[in-house]
């Protein structure tokens, strides 16, 4: 059967009176076929009696619309074939009017009887399928009937049909608003429903007639949370992004006792700077301060919602992982927001159009929560594939998370991009660099002097750019940098670009006493070719000719008279009217007003340097993943993000009454498992909720039935448990709960089962939870997967020796047969052979403290006041003692005070959220602390040679408080003994960019060697090294994790100002260290 018959036959593809040509798609455009007689042919088989060619017809017809062809004449052939008895006929009629009743009204409306009949249908398609079609005729005289087939479909037996209903409800409120009080009973008698077929559409259906209804989510908040790892993917999507909003009304925000973890807080977690800058308080004051800073204790169904929605960070819709992700922005505490970041990296691996809209998200994130991406930062580098603007949001994202740390390799990466063909995507990267210097000032003359390389590059609009972002950096400093200034001026010969000309002409105005010499010239030249200049050129002309007439008037008074007589008759009213504004200003006349005498304030006023902020920076009011969000305006229909509530709404509205029968069988069928560990209704949470740990009581026996929620449970916590290992342990099911309590209680034997028990009642439950058993729990799983190294470290107090404190040398790993239970030191070894032992040590560092002054500047400082330790008093001190356990770790010594009356027990480190490289070395456990007694431990943090600061939980047996260590940057190095002849070889290796140089007057006391080495060793962990000459004093030490050479050279001359030189590898760390010798040296 050939194609070449169809184009010639009179019907376009008929072969016979009765048989269809298939060879010929009238759906497929054919130049040779024309339109009528085909659609003539379509019409003649739907005339027919056959079942067979009405299909054909009608999959023709739906092939036609699929392709985006026009078969709206067709309407009345088809709509004649809605009673049809075919089924798949009538399927496909039914497709077919949906799409064509809105614009055939009329014709639609006479067939409204068989729509009414197809409701009635025994097939549950052709039933929603009728719904479908009816909601599509928007007509208001049908609405009573499309209202009742509403409500009739919602009481319907099939989920199908019920979805339909739910679909149906937005397409009735639009076309009669009237009808809302109707529909919200509807959309309230489908969101009880149980399917998760329908859970999304009728939320869906809740967000667009009454998204303020929020009292209808309550009694199915925790169904849903539990239905939600099923839904399809849109209804997920729907569900998520309403329950943010739900959440943000019904729970406290998580963060509010967490402002020590911001980055970059000005102000301390415990809060008690205010109280110091008043004076010292008394008793009182602080006892009524603590019922304000009281613990934040989350609410079980704000866990129940963070668990179930965490497993969906590994779905494959883009949709659902960033709807997931913005929740966990929004809702989660900080320290578990960071679990979102490699699912949005992940994302980036995906196609253009969805990483344009991940990066807008993320480059809003990493304003606020940098630390969360920073792990991930190569992955935000730049291919040479890229669109230019995916390049432009990656280079957002890599300037938001530039920090100290990573400063060297983010500039290093903006240089390969500044030789890109790509001249929108260098613009950028050169603004970046400008960004990076002024938000870290430390490398500010660095990204300086590199820009200023660029203005001899080839490309003028490179050099044209850099311009522009030198103009902004100079502003901060403009005294400092003269001889950029003259080296611009320079340019103005050569660049074109009327941006650049205008801030060269700018900067010289604006700084013209630092160059008296060139400006004049400058001028000079710009007034010849004035005429030929740019609008916005001429208007700077005038700028610097006022300027300098206010203050060379002798060289320039001509000049600026030339020029303004230029402008007075120049074509742009803008230039004619700046330059008659500026002749009356500055030239005298006797008409002149009282504004003449003040032309030089007006002028020559000190202007602020110019802030170069993010462009995202003021989108995060914006709920993420939003349209809103997108285009950074608030699009139609878009609802805002509810603040937190001060106080948490009652969290009894989500209870829901369980039918007594329904009460009874579940309680028979948990007979034999139940422990107190789980409850039949929501326990409060105990008071060691926090960020970290997730409540072990559920929820969902409240919300439906417990076959359905065990279901739902289980597959959420399963996806939990595979996803993300770094969660607590102890999510699995009942029975395995029932195992790891049986282990509790066998290696724990010291503790009573009902010590440390939360012991309060809940008379609305049947039973209640005992979340501090659920905690003893979890601690003994986390100590079954220690490794046994870190078992031998803590014995315990019980069975310590009094000598242990002194033979501490020896409690060393290699000596230390492997076993389970821990080991306590030999009894062998005597105290004196100890003592002995103790000078015999391998390494020299007994004899570090012996040479230098071990006392750090910075003393003792505290870590949790004792208001918001709740009696617990925590300091520290930096030691400069090498720490045993890792060379490459600084010894901090925390030392521990129980101020309260009740002892404090289990004194330990929770699982630290730490930034990339930074790691800790826990104390051992403190078992118990009496009142009024104090303790001393020693930790070990890898600061990564960075001063970021160490975040940490410190956790009794009921509490966790959250605390921070941020060290100077005199203590992340280490002593180093040289020569003078090696001190002056390493030196020269490290010249150039590694040289940091700053003079300073050394006051009348510090002239001494003494105070000199004394304020230096103190302020830097560094070895003095001997020196020839009396009045220069050199120090040398190495980074303690890098192992980088850091010496630094004082030069303090008897007369005149004394000069320090620090060399390292490390730039930001020199620069640091110039900083605070230079002020401990003259304080």
């Amino acid at each position: 059967m050939s194609a070449a018959p169809a184009y010639s036959e009179d019907k376009g593809g008929s072969a016979g009176p009765g048989e269809p040509e298939y060879g010929h798609d009238p759906a497929s455009g054919g130049i040779f076929s024309s339109d009528y007689k085909r659609h003539d042919d379509l019409k003649e088989m739907l005339d027919t009696n056959k079942d067979s060619l009405k299909l054909e017809a009608m999959k023709r017809i739906v092939a036609m619309i699929a392709r985006g062809k026009n078969a709206s004449d067709l309407f009345p052939a088809v709509v004649k074939n809605v009673a049809c008895k075919n089924i798949e006929v009538k399927k496909l009629v039914y497709v077919y009017l949906v799409r064509y009743a809105e614009e055939q009204q009329d014709l639609a409306l006479l067939s409204i009887s068989t729509f009414q009949r197809g409701l009635k249908d025994p097939n549950q398609l052709i039933r929603a399928s009728a719904l479908r079609v009816l909601s599509s005729i928007r007509v208001p005289i049908i609405v009573p009937i499309m209202m009742l087939a509403i409500k009739e479909a919602a009481s319907d037996m099939s989920p199908y049909v019920r979805k339909t209903a739910a679909h149906a409800i937005p397409k009735l409120y639009s076309l009669d608003s009237d009808q809302k009080d109707q529909l919200i009973e509807v959309i309230e008698k489908l969101l009880a429903d149980k399917t998760t077929l329908v859970a999304g559409s009728v939320v869906m259906a809740f967000e667009e007639v009454c998204p303020e209804r929020i009292d209808l989510i309550h009694k199915n908040y925790r169904k849903l949370c539990n239905l939600l790892i099923d839904v399809e993917e849109w209804g997920q999507v729907v569900i998520i992004s309403m329950l943010t909003r739900y959440a943000r009304t019904q729970f406290l925000s998580p963060t509010q006792n967490e402002s020590l973890l911001e980055e970059n807080a000005e102000k301390a977690f415990y809060g008690s700077e205010e109280d110091e800058a008043k004076g010292a308080g008394s008793e009182e004051t602080a006892a009524a301060a603590l019922p304000a800073r009281k613990p934040y204790i989350m609410d079980p169904d704000h866990r129940l919602l963070l668990r179930n929605t965490k497993p969906l960070l590994q779905s494959r819709s883009a949709a659902v992982v960033m709807a997931v992700a913005q929740l966990y922005f929004h809702l989660a505490p900080k320290a578990e927001v960071g679990v979102i970041a490699k699912a949005l990296v992940r994302l980036l691996r995906s196609h253009s159009e969805v990483q344009y809209v991940v990066l807008q998200n993320v480059a809003t994130m990493s304003i606020k929560r940098r630390g969360m991406f920073e792990p991930y930062l190569k992955s935000f580098y730049i291919r040479s594939t890229d669109p230019t603007q995916i390049k432009i949001l990656k280079l957002e994202v890599l300037t938001n998370l530039a920090n100290e740390t990573n400063i060297p390799t983010v500039l290093r990466e903006f240089q390969t991009y500044i030789r890109s063909m790509d001249k929108d995507f260098v613009a950028a990267t050169i603004q970046a660099i400008g960004r990076c210097a002024t938000n870290i000032g430390r490398v500010r003359d660095t990204c300086l002097n590199g820009l200023v390389q660029l203005l001899s590059n080839r490309d003028e609009l490179v050099v044209a750019e850099s311009v522009v972002v030198i103009k902004k950096l100079l502003q901060m400093q403009p005294a400092q940098h003269g001889e950029i200034i003259k080296h611009l001026a320079k340019l103005t010969d050569n660049i074109q670009v009327p941006m650049a000309r205008a801030s060269i002409l700018w900067l010289i105005g604006e700084y013209c006493e630092h160059v008296p010499r060139i400006a004049p010239d400058v001028l000079r030249k710009m007034a010849k070719s004035f005429t030929a200049e740019e609008d916005i050129v001429k208007l700077q002309v005038i700028n610097l000719a006022a300027k300098l007439y206010l203050t060379n008037s002798k060289q320039t008074k001509l000049l600026t008279q030339y020029v303004l007589s230029l402008a007075k008759y120049d074509q742009n009213y803008d230039i004619r009217d700046r330059a008659r504004f500026t002749r009356q200003l500055i030239v005298p006349s006797e008409q002149g007003g009282a504004l003449s005498r003040h032309a030089k304030k007006l002028f020559l006023a000190p202007k602020p340097a110019p802030v170069l902020e993010s462009s995202f920076k003021d989108r995060d009011h914006f709920q993420l993943g939003s349209l809103s969000h997108l285009l950074n305006a608030k699009a139609t229909g878009y609802q805002e993000l509810p603040d937190w509530p001060e106080e948490a709404p009652d969290p009894s509205v989500r209870n829901v009454e369980v039918p007594e029968w329904t009460k009874c069988s579940n309680r028979e069928k948990r007979k034999e498992k139940e422990k107190p560990f789980y409850s039949d209704s929501e326990g409060e949470s105990g008071p060691t909720e926090s960020a970290d740990s997730d409540p072990e009581s559920e929820s969902e026996s409240d919300s439906k039935s417990s076959s359905e929620s065990g279901s739902g449970e289980s597959s959420s916590e399963s996806d939990n448990e595979d996803q993300d290992e770094d969660e607590e342990k102890g999510r699995g099911s009942e029975s395995e709960q029932s195992e790891e309590d049986g282990k509790r209680k066998t290696k724990k034997k010291k503790v009573p089962e009902g010590k440390g028990e939360a012991s309060f009642s809940d008379e609305d439950s049947d039973s209640s939870s005992s979340t501090s058993e659920s905690e003893m729990t979890s601690e003994s799983e986390e100590e079954q997967l220690e490794p046994a190294s870190w078992r031998r470290k803590t014995p315990p107090s019980s069975k310590r020796a009094p000598a242990t404190k002194e033979i501490s040398l020896l409690d060393l790993e290699d000596f230390t047969p492997p076993s389970v239970q821990p080991v306590s030191p030999p009894a062998i070894v005597s105290t004196s052979l100890a003592a002995d032992l103790e000078g015999l040590t391998l390494t020299d560092s007994t004899l570090v403290p012996s040479l230098l002054s071990p006392v750090s500047r910075v003393g003792r400082q505290e870590l949790l006041h004792r208001v918001a330790g709740e009696g617990l008093v925590v300091d520290y001190t930096f030691s400069r003692q090498p720490f045993s356990g890792d060379p490459h770790m600084v010894s901090v010594h925390i030392h521990f005070s129980n101020s309260s009356d009740t002892p404090i027990k289990g004194l330990h480190v929770g699982t630290p959220k730490l930034p990339a490289g930074i790691s800790i070395q826990e104390f051992p456990e403190i078992e118990s602390l009496a009142p009024g007694e104090s303790a001393t431990a020693v930790m070990g943090i890898n600061f990564c040679d960075s001063t970021q600061a160490a975040n940490f939980q410190l956790c009794t047996q009921t509490r966790q408080f959250y605390v921070s260590i941020q060290p100077p940057v005199g203590e992340l190095m280490a002593p180093v003994f040289m020569s003078e002849n090696e001190f002056k070889k390493e030196q020269g290796k490290l010249m150039g960019m590694n040289e940091i140089t700053e003079k300073l007057m050394l006051p009348d006391a510090c002239r001494s060697d003494h105070i000199v080495v004394q304020k230096v060793t103190a302020t830097a962990n560094l070895g003095r090294v001997p020196c020839g000459t009396s009045d220069e004093y050199r120090f040398a030490g190495r980074t303690l994790t890098s192992g980088s050479l850091v010496l630094l050279t004082l030069d303090a001359r008897p007369a005149g100002a004394a000069q320090l030189t620090v060399n390292s590898e490390k730039m930001v760390i020199g620069t640091m260290l110039v900083k605070d010798v230079i002020q401990a040296l003259t304080q």
